[in-house]
């Protein structure tokens, strides 16, 4: 929701002082919005854009050289008056005229043409154009009738181009029409939007849903339908703008593409769904031209997206890459182009320990495949839990641990299933194993399980089956490495406190002469245990200290995750019925 203002009715009013405050070198205000700080060129069309507030960076955000001349602006999600209009297109006509630039919304259209035929009977000449870039709003057989959304941006961006350039009035809103005319868009919505003041969204969306074919008012979508992955949305996204194409686009061509967030989605969720549209284009034939990524057109603190295509000429790409400099949007020289494949250098090959070194021969390969059946059973064990270990670790962390945990013991299965298809010693499977869960998971936790693997793994022979006392030792080198990397020890809160009682009680009861499958199973309830036991405990290291009194009543995540993998390989005895479980 919108939780910062002064009096809601004052909202526009005060944003429009701090922007203009923020940005001097780029705009000054006038009654009704904003103009350039630095006059236009004698003879320049001064090209406006113009709509309700609520939308940022549109419309006052790209006011600057290279793009628009002043922005008109009304309250939030509300047309600007006839005379706000005019009170900025008098503030930054140069001589050369005036074109306001708006979507095709009623009450728009109303007051921009009113002081457009003000401006006229001043001896100003003036045009309107209302972009209607939106798919959603009406079929193709009634363009007319279709809203102005995120498209507008690149009909603003190419128009303002040509009037930099040095376009007269007519061409520059021969410019305008033209984009609008090869320009679609295609929205959804996933929550509603709350106006300054209101206690509740405009609209909502339910849960595992998103609305498709939504404004930038505030308005729902047209339909609703479920919300899948981010591939799923890029291809009903990239189908529907295909299906509109413009007649004479063709079948492929060069594309300018603007995928908007509208106030609440993620610039990370934005980047993944790209890579998603990214490859439809490309299966389409489509070429992206300087694509945009990002909030360009907003709707206050809506979550969703859009996805627009306009289907460039020489002309209109060349105005589209033409530079600009603005408070939102600065564009230079475009960068170089990628290297061919030819030219990039390969990467350099994962060292991976030498054959001959690593080879295993006799019950070390029984061994191996153990190893590789253990990290399946963590494997499914940690998926199984994953939501449950982010809720721990949302505690007072990032909730990261299930999620990190699924990535580390997939990698790592992955690359000790490769080693041991090489019928590679325990030391490089588990090795390889260990590196690739520190590669994939990352954070605290995947550096730890990957100086443990390798530590275990180092100390099984690559000839034969472990002693019972190199068994021991496996552990316990584990909890060296770890402790020697992390700096933890017992009471700290962390996978320690489950490691060190599991080490100890396996060493303990393989002394004993008990079977090592006792032993092992025996030392993983003693971890089980001990990481239940976190729960009392006040984190003294990593992300959970700060908030150390939060944790106090929940178990550590990482003790309890280590745990759960502890005590699934018991059951690989009966599953492989391998001796050394």
């Amino acid at each position: 929701m919108t939780r910062l203002f002064n009096d809601p009715a004052r909202f526009t009013d005060d944003m429009i002082t701090g922007f203009a405050a923020a940005h001097p070198g780029h705009v000054r205000a006038v009654p009704g919005g904003v103009v350039r700080t630095r006059p236009a060129r004698a003879g320049k069309v001064a090209v406006l854009t113009g709509g309700g507030s609520g939308h940022y960076p549109a419309f006052c955000g790209v006011v600057g050289p290279g793009f628009a001349d002043g922005s008109v602006i009304g309250d939030v999600f509300t047309s600007p008056s006839a005379a706000r209009a005019r009170s900025v297109a008098e503030a930054a006509e140069a001589g050369g005229g005036v074109l306001f630039l708006f979507g095709n919304y009623a009450g728009d259209v109303m007051n921009f043409g009113l002081a457009a035929r003000q401006l006229e009977g001043d001896g100003i000449p003036a045009r309107c154009f209302a972009v209607t870039d939106d798919i959603a709003s009406a079929p193709a057989d009634q363009t007319a009738r279709r809203r102005g959304i995120a498209g507008g941006f690149v009909v603003f961006k190419t128009a303002s181009a040509a009037a930099e350039e040095g376009a007269s009035l007519e061409e520059v809103a021969r410019v305008a029409e033209r984009t609008n005319a090869r320009t679609r868009t295609l929205g959804v919505a996933f929550d509603g939007c709350t106006l300054p003041g209101a206690e509740a969204p405009l609209f909502t969306v339910p849960e595992g849903r998103l609305g498709l074919g939504l404004g930038i008012h505030g308005e729902p979508g047209v339909s609703e339908d479920t919300l899948g992955t981010a591939d799923d949305l890029a291809h009903a996204l990239v189908t529907g703008l295909l299906a509109d194409r413009p007649a004479d686009a063709g079948d492929g061509g060069r594309v300018a593409v603007v995928l908007n967030g509208l106030g609440a989605t993620k610039y990370e969720e934005l980047y993944v769904l790209w890579g998603a549209v990214a490859r439809r284009l490309d299966e389409a034939g489509l070429t992206p031209v300087r694509p945009e990524v990002g909030e360009l057109v907003t709707s206050l603190d809506m979550a969703g997206c859009s996805l627009t295509l306009s289907w460039l000429d020489e002309e209109l790409e060349r105005l589209w890459l033409a530079p600009a400099d603005t408070p939102a949007f600065c564009r230079t020289a475009p960068p170089e182009p990628p290297l061919d494949d030819a030219a990039v250098r390969p990467a350099a090959a994962p060292r991976r320990p030498e054959r001959s070194a690593a080879t295993a021969s006799g019950a070390a390969v029984e061994v191996a495949e153990l190893a590789v059946h253990a990290l399946r059973a963590a494997r499914d064990v940690l998926h199984r839990d994953a939501e449950d270990l982010g809720r721990l670790d949302a505690v007072a962390g990032d909730g990261d641990h299930g999620r990190g945990m699924s990535k580390g013991v997939d990698a790592a299965l992955a690359a000790a299933e490769q080693a041991h298809t090489e019928r590679l010693a325990p030391a490089a499977v588990l090795a390889a194993a260990g590196d690739a869960w520190a590669a994939e998971a990352g954070g605290t936790s995947g550096a730890l399980w990957g100086v443990g693997l390798r530590a275990i793994g180092a100390a099984l022979p690559a000839d034969r089956a472990p002693e019972r006392a190199e068994l021991a030792s496996a552990a316990a080198d584990a909890l060296t490495a770890v402790t020697s990397l992390g700096g933890a020890e017992v009471g700290d809160k962390t996978l320690v406190d489950a490691l060190a009682p599991f080490a100890t009680a396996f060493a303990a009861g393989l002394r004993t002469g008990a079977p090592v499958s006792e032993a092992y199973a025996s030392a993983a309830a003693e971890a089980r245990t001990a990481a239940e036991h976190t729960a009392g405990l006040r984190p003294r290291l990593g992300r959970a200290r700060p908030l150390a009194d939060r944790s106090v009543g929940t178990p550590d995540p990482g003790a309890t995750s280590l745990a759960a993998v502890l005590t699934a390989v018991t059951t690989l005895r009966a599953t492989t019925g391998s001796e050394f479980v």
